[in-house]
């Protein structure tokens, strides 16, 4: 029999045991900081996406925006050039010409310097040597050109095949 308690076998066990036991306070502390990292993800997740959604409604204010912007210019020039056009008339009655404005106004219509001479009872090359530069219509010329600055694309084509039924010969199909 044993004398001490050191000597009982049965004292080992259980301090062993005691040992191996987990600790409740370091259990509850994981449990806890698992948890904690758990609800902290679900979080987390909910800011992200609502994030997310936030740069993307902003991003499409932004193109909205810019769009507004682009329109609003665009209407400003618009505005712009309809005042400006009363104006093109000098107080004396005669109406200004502009080498680059006749370009704008051909490309603008569609047409060739070939059609806007058969509109204005000139040749092509009138029409590329006033675009250049280096001629001025008469004031007759200047007049036409003022004229077909109200005319549209069609009224214009319309125009084009009124004359050119007229200049065609009568024998021809």
């Amino acid at each position: 029999m044993p004398t001490s308690r050191r000597d009982d076998p049965n004292e080992f066990l259980i301090t062993e045991r005691i040992t191996k036991l987990p600790n409740i306070a370091s259990v509850l502390k994981e449990e806890i900081a698992r948890i904690a990292r758990k609800e902290q993800r679900s979080e987390t997740q909910r800011l992200k996406k609502a994030s997310a959604q936030y740069r993307s409604e902003i991003a499409a204010l932004k193109r909205r925006a810019a769009a507004l912007e682009q329109l609003l210019s665009r209407l400003h020039k618009r505005v712009v050039t309809e005042t400006a056009s009363p104006a093109v008339a000098d107080p004396s009655g005669r109406v200004r010409f502009s080498a680059k404005g006749l370009c704008a106004q051909r490309r603008r219509l569609g047409l060739s310097a070939s059609d806007l001479g058969t509109l204005l009872g000139v040749s092509a090359q009138s029409i590329y040597n006033w675009e250049a530069g280096s001629t001025r219509p008469r004031e007759p010329q200047v007049r036409a050109i003022a004229a077909l600055r109200g005319l549209g694309k069609r009224a214009v084509r319309a125009r084009l095949e009124e004359l050119g039924e007229q200049g065609a010969p009568a024998g021809a199909p």
